[in-house]
């Protein structure tokens, strides 16, 4: 088979990057590797009301599992500091419709897709790529002038291009997530719970469903004294007025890069959403930049398919799209992410203390200044937000 583009994964970067590519009349097919599209989830599903609208992106409404004001955070005492207002609305979505309607979109633009195939090998032959597929149909091949590796944190596509895909094992956290029935909590917010006992060097989470809530957390392994998933029965336990009627209906893991490397292009090939690490590295939410990634992609995809000139160099200028929008925020929020880590308990309580929640959402949009403004007061704190935080 020859085609013009061939997308490998048909997650929400995948079936977004299939969709804006066949509306410019470009020949896209999209191969998945699991025999059902959305599913199994390996996230909380949440995202931002004010992010998809900025991008112009509408959600089936049978996608949208519940509708959320904004976020409580819970210190390790649990003093709660809540967050809302100020574009902090959003959904918690069900993914499983969600990625199939975005793969309908797509389909009905003139993509065409193939489950349950995998891509098994990758060359670079005459200016396009000879991508080996297995399938029920057993093996075969597709040549691509281009391919767009939206195939998750666990990207082949990226390694067969030659492109640096692997971060340090401190840039992974590591995630549990149950779905559970039955949770007692405020279905109007997400709620995020800190601490060093709780989930070190990351946090707990619950997000409200219909009728049920994703239940989860993630960790960094070099503070963790034992696995994600204890940690997250230990979370349970803790909570019996939270859980005390749950029970687990779904379970879901996974890693979580919450560093972005370089290189996002080669010759020929692009990589979009997870596999080029592109989520939030202080909350680890993905999904909207994701859907981005694609947008942007499969706009210089266009122009460059439509000019035969898919050159390494030419292909560079989505990834100067992506650093013009997102590298210093990025920056600012792994500086901020490196003074985070660097806290104990005692410290989330003072900061619970002195942060509203505006403050704290000042802080998402990495507006750092202030913060070390606020810290002058706090001597303990003030050395180490001087020194990595400072712009």
């Amino acid at each position: 088979m020859d085609v013009e583009c061939l997308v490998i994964g048909a997650g929400p970067a995948g079936s977004m990057a299939a969709r804006e590519l066949a509306a410019r009349g470009i020949e896209t097919v999209v191969i998945e590797k699991r025999q059902e599209i959305g599913a199994p989830k390996r996230c909380a599903e949440g995202v931002s009301k004010h992010g998809l609208e900025k991008l112009g992106i509408e959600i089936h409404k049978l996608g949208i599992s519940r509708v959320i004001k904004g976020a409580a955070l819970y210190s390790p005492s649990g003093k709660k500091v809540v967050m809302e207002g100020h574009d902090m609305d959003g959904y918690v979505l069900e993914r499983k419709v969600f990625e199939k309607h975005l793969a309908s979109e797509a389909i009905k633009e003139g993509a065409r897709y193939m489950i349950k195939t995998q891509a098994v090998r990758m060359e670079r032959e005459n200016g396009r790529w000879n991508v080996g597929i297995r399938s029920l149909d057993g093996d075969d091949e597709i040549r691509a002038k281009l391919v767009i590796g939206a195939d998750g944190v666990e990207s082949k596509v990226g390694r067969w291009a030659g492109l640096k895909t692997l971060n340090r094992l401190t840039d992974y956290h590591s995630g549990i997530q149950f779905e559970m029935a039955g949770v007692n909590a405020d279905e109007n917010y997400i709620h995020l719970f800190f601490g060093n006992d709780v989930a070190p060097l990351g946090y707990a989470w619950i997000f409200p469903k219909a009728f049920s809530s994703n239940v989860g957390l993630g960790i960094l392994e070099k503070g963790a004294k034992m696995r994600a998933y204890d940690y997250l029965k230990k979370f349970i336990e803790e909570h019996d007025d939270i859980f005390k009627n749950a029970s687990p209906i779904e379970i879901n893991s996974g890693g979580v890069p919450v560093a972005h490397f370089t290189g996002m292009v080669s010759e020929g090939v692009m990589l979009v959403g997870d596999a080029a690490q592109l989520v939030n590295p202080i909350h680890g939410g993905g999904i909207t930049r994701a859907m981005h990634s694609s947008i942007m992609a499969a706009e210089v995809a266009g122009h460059a398919l439509k000019e035969d000139d898919l050159s390494r160099e030419r292909l560079e200028e989505y990834e100067k799209k992506w650093n013009d929008e997102y590298e210093e925020t990025t920056s600012k929020l792994m500086k901020l992410r490196g003074f985070l880590e660097k806290l104990e308990d005692k410290d989330f309580e003072m900061l619970a203390d002195m942060l509203e929640g505006e403050d704290i959402f000042k802080l998402t949009q990495a507006k750092l200044s202030f913060f070390v403004k606020k810290l002058i007061k706090k001597p303990s704190l003030l050395g180490l937000a001087t020194k990595y935080l400072k712009e």
